[in-house]
C-alpha cells in the first residue's frame, strides 16, 4: 500500500499564518475515502493505489489554489512491493527500534 506525504505551501498570503488556506486542502481528504494523518508540517495519507493518492493530492492543491494566486505543493511517495506498508506499521517499526 503506497503512502504519501503532502505539504501545501500557499505563497503571497497577507500574514505569516497559512492555516486558513491549508484547511481547505485537508477538507478534500474528508470528501474522499482515504486514510490520513494530519501533522503540524503536512499530511500523510495511504490508499490502495499511487494513482488515487496523486488524484487526491491534486485536489488538495487545487483547493488551496482556489483561495490564493500561488501554491507550492510538495509530495513524498513511499511504496513497497515486498510487503504491506501502512502509516501505523512504519511508526511502529521505528518505535520498536527506539526501545532497544
Amino acid at each position: 500500500m503506497p503512502i504519501m506525504e503532502v505539504k501545501i505551501l500557499p505563497l503571497g498570503t497577507k500574514t505569516a499564518s497559512v492555516s486558513e488556506y491549508v484547511v481547505n486542502a485537508v477538507k478534500v481528504l474528508n470528501k474522499n475515502d482515504i486514510k490520513y494523518e494530519l501533522t503540524s508540517m503536512g499530511t500523510i495519507m495511504e490508499a490502495d493505489s499511487v494513482e488515487y493518492l496523486f488524484d487526491v493530492a491534486k485536489q488538495m492543491h487545487k483547493a488551496a489554489l482556489f483561495q490564493i494566486n500561488r501554491v507550492v505543493t510538495f509530495i513524498e511517495l513511499d511504496e513497497r512491493i515486498d510487503k504491506e506498508l501502512t502509516i501505523e506499521g512504519k511508526l511502529k517499526s521505528a518505535q520498536e527500534k527506539l526501545i532497544v
